[in-house]
């Protein structure tokens, strides 16, 4: 028995040398890693100091080695994958514990081990009682090591939460601190993000909103900026999820950059704050419009709910007090527009100014940046932003603010600039691969192009360029349309469409103000439900527009180009070009209102005559075959014109009216301020004759407004549309659908089973079906853009002609005066 017992204890001594030769040789390989060691933490019992939380080979930002960066041949390492770690917790449930150990806890058990063989060759040959001792001292040393182990987790963890609870004190109280994440099972819908490798808390995110797969364009950049730290430009169709694009890499970052100060902070405490960034601005985001900054603001928020990450909007028409309250509470992100943020700046708002942490610098819909007179502030702004040639993440710089020096860590930044039409010429591209420093610059110093305005943010070198947009520019599943009208039947037509295809919200495109409040005013009398949109509304009111608009169905929103871009309104299923914008990036991004995310959609153009050419270039920058005309049922153009008719005699009335009683008002206003009477010229039958004619117009006005309640209490019908037989006129196209469609419910019913229910009053041929549904059942006719340049030819030569003929009339019309004049000068 003592034999055998001896050659147990040697059996063991063996295999435990054996194991600890292997885990010497384990650790000797992950020595052998090319660590650096640019930011030390500490150093070990024999003084040699060991790597950093943000150690990693350089070439990626973020600070920490990726898989990528490790070669199995170089280090003789198997990397584990997934299926090789289920089977090894399968086969090995009881390891668990030990495959957590930390390297401290490692070292801990091979002393303990080594204390162990010696004692065991004192006891190799004491009796029974001894061992049965031993045993339980060996017993009380592993609980004794468990409780140590619990202790050390509970303090990471500890130290983790006060962490997070330090970066949540400069959001609102009503935020509270991030929970520790369950590892949970990711649903089969949302397996598309699995690849991209996101931060537990933020695919949390992602599952509560609902989006099951990423874009084409967040999956592009998210690996390039997020895991690479590339400086990103990036062009895709308009709803394409660009937001998301350049949001998720940012909120990836300041995730990451967070747990590793928290384990920092539990290795060496209050030390590790030199290292953390907080309370500093950590992404600016700057957008051409204040809707657009409200909407990018607004989706951030949502991605970053329950992260302890704070979004502030900084937009001009809102009380700048308030603005500096919220940047008081030091949000690490900014999204702003240029003129209150530079408004913010020049003032010393001391979160906008201290920049030298700032990772994220942003530019969206970069297109309307560089146009010619716009946003000179954003010039400004630029050369505010700390230079990036030669940056070292992590090594703390002594800045400059105020009367105060701060020692900080200065980040590397990263620079996005988006848009939905970005044309990069192809030697910029060139030079972006080579790397080359210097570029021709505009000899003014204005910002004039996307080059320029991309090189003076500091772009840096192999930035990617993600250009996903197609020959066509346009949304895959918009259909193109339009109509050939007068100037003065637009009105009409315009009319026609809001009212017998009213169905699915629309928006109306024009070039002016004044077009606008023409339309909007007819449109009103003429018992539409219309919202409105322009740069001369207050801030409270645009939001009020947006927010009906959103609410109605069936909403109609005249607009200026300002809310062609960026703004996301779901269920936009018309576009309506009231005229034809100046440039057809505008065009493009007027038609993104509708088909987003995946989504059809309807455009429709009024084109006049002296549009056409213009039209006709526009189609053939889209690389437009053919375009189909949008099908019109001419019966109804006469009970059209009969309501627009008193609609416009209403409107003219009404507007000369308020423009009698605005001068009136401000001759007052004007008299009282600087103290002056006023005479009272008119004598008693003036008087007299003016209420005579305000009486006479209050009374045509009533009667036009009651002739046209009428006309508007019951359905429009067509020419010649007999009440009682519906072959009076002709089964229209639009009837014979809806026959249809009721016939399909009929037989439904039937096969269904029971009895039939008498059916509510049906309105037949009115008001039924969206233009979209109408385009595709009766838009069988097309024009094409071959061979368009001999007519267009002749619309030059024959406007050339009238141009002549008119001038030749004046001519000869000042020739008779000068001759009458002659005549009754010598008479």
């Amino acid at each position: 028995m003592v034999t055998g017992d001896k050659e147990s204890s040697l059996m063991k001594k063996r295999n435990k040398r054996s194991h600890k030769r292997k885990r010497e040789e384990d650790f000797e390989r992950i020595d052998s890693l090319p660590w650096s060691s640019s930011i030390p933490i500490g150093e070990d019992d024999e003084g040699e100091s060991f790597s950093t939380l943000f150690s990693g080979s350089g070439q990626l930002d973020g600070g920490f080695l990726s898989l990528e960066e490790i070669d199995e041949a170089d280090y003789h390492l198997t990397l584990p994958t997934i299926e090789s770690e289920i089977t090894e917790r399968k086969q090995s449930p009881e390891d668990d514990d030990d495959t957590n150990e930390t390297v401290d806890e490692m070292i801990e058990g091979e002393e303990a081990e080594e204390d162990g063989e010696g004692r065991d060759d004192e006891d190799d040959e004491d009796d029974e009682e001894t061992r049965k001792k031993k045993e339980k001292k060996a017993k009380r040393n592993k609980e004794k090591k468990k409780e140590k182990k619990k202790k050390k987790q509970k303090k990471i963890n500890e130290a983790a939460k006060n962490q997070d609870a330090s970066a949540a004190v400069s959001c609102d109280g009503d935020d509270t601190v991030e929970e520790q994440v369950e590892e949970e099972e990711i649903p089969p819908e949302f397996s598309a993000w699995s690849s991209m490798r996101l931060h537990p808390l933020l695919m949390k995110s992602i599952y509560r909103l609902d989006f099951k797969e990423p874009t084409k364009i967040q999956k592009a950049c998210f690996n390039v900026a997020a895991y690479q730290g590339k400086d990103v430009i990036g062009a895709a169709e308009t709803g394409s999820g660009k937001t998301l694009a350049f949001g998720l890499p940012i909120l990836q970052r300041l995730l990451d950059e967070r747990e590793k100060v928290g384990k920092l902070y539990a290795l060496k405490g209050e030390e590790a704050q030199k290292y953390a960034a907080d309370g500093y601005l950590r992404a600016l985001i700057i957008t051409p419009t204040r809707e657009l900054a409200l909407q990018v603001t607004e989706h951030l928020e949502n991605a970053a709910k329950n992260l302890s990450v704070k979004v502030v909007p900084i937009v001009g028409g809102m009380f700048s007090e308030k603005q500096e309250r919220r940047l008081k509470e030091k949000p690490e992100i900014v999204v702003a527009t240029p003129g209150r943020l530079w408004e913010l700046m020049s003032a010393g708002e001391k979160h906008l100014v201290e920049l030298h942490s700032l990772s994220f610098f942003v530019l969206d819909e970069a297109d309307r940046m560089v146009e010619r007179g716009h946003f000179r502030e954003l010039q400004s702004i630029l050369d505010l932003l700390p230079v990036t040639d030669k940056p070292n993440e992590g090594k703390t710089q002594t800045v400059k603010s105020n009367d105060t020096v701060l020692n900080v860590p200065k980040k590397k930044r990263q620079t996005f600039v988006f848009s939905a039409t970005i044309a990069l010429s192809s030697d910029f591209r060139k030079k972006l691969k080579r790397g080359s420093s210097k570029s021709k610059q505009s000899s003014s110093g204005e910002v004039n192009s996307i080059e320029v305005l991309s090189e003076r943010a500091g772009m840096r070198d192999n930035v990617a360029i993600i250009d996903l947009t197609t020959t066509s520019i346009l949304a895959p599943k918009i259909e193109e349309s339009f109509i050939k009208c007068e100037e003065k039947e637009k009105d009409a037509y315009l009319y026609y469409i809001l009212s017998v295809h009213g169905q699915g919200r629309t928006i109306v495109f024009c070039t002016s103000v004044t077009d606008l409040r023409h339309i909007s005013g007819l449109l009103k009398i003429l018992g539409l439900d219309v919202c409105t949109l322009f740069s001369e509304m207050k801030q409270r009111a645009r939001l009020k527009s947006i927010d009906r608009f959103r609410a109605s169905e069936n909403g109609i929103l005249i607009a200026t180009d300002l809310v062609a871009r960026g703004i996301d309104i779901k269920n936009v299923r018309t576009i309506i070009h009231y005229k034809l914008p100046h440039s057809a990036e505008v065009y493009v991004h007027r038609c993104g209102r509708t088909a987003r995310a995946f989504a059809d959609g309807c455009s429709i153009a009024l084109i006049e005559p002296n549009e056409t050419s213009k039209f006709y270039t526009l189609c053939k920058s889209f690389s437009m075959e053919s375009v189909k005309i949008f099908p019109l049922d001419n019966s109804y153009m006469p009970a059209v014109r009969k309501r627009l008719y008193l609609a416009r005699q209403i409107y003219e009335i009404e507007r000369k009216g308020s423009r009698e009683n605005a001068d009136r008002t401000w001759l007052k206003k004007h008299a009282e301020s600087m103290e002056l009477e006023l005479d009272d010229e008119e004598s008693e039958e003036e008087r007299v004759d003016n209420v005579r004619q305000r009486k006479a117009t209050s009374a045509r006005l009533n009667k036009l407004k009651e002739e046209l309640s009428t006309l508007l209490s019951h359905p429009m019908q067509p020419k010649k549309f007999s009440g009682r037989y519906f072959a009076g006129v002709g089964v229209s196209t639009l009837m014979q659908n809806q026959f249809v469609e009721l016939k399909k419910q009929k037989q439904a019913q039937m096969q269904i089973g029971g009895d039939i229910k008498r059916r509510k009053l049906v309105v037949i041929n009115q008001n039924c079906i969206e233009p979209l549904q109408a385009l595709r059942a009766g838009g069988n006719e097309m024009l094409k853009m071959k061979g368009q340049s001999a007519e267009k030819r002749r619309d030059i030569a024959s406007l050339k002609k009238k141009r002549k003929e008119e001038k030749i009339g004046r001519r000869d019309q000042r020739r008779n005066q000068k001759k009458q004049r002659k005549l009754m000068a010598s008479s």
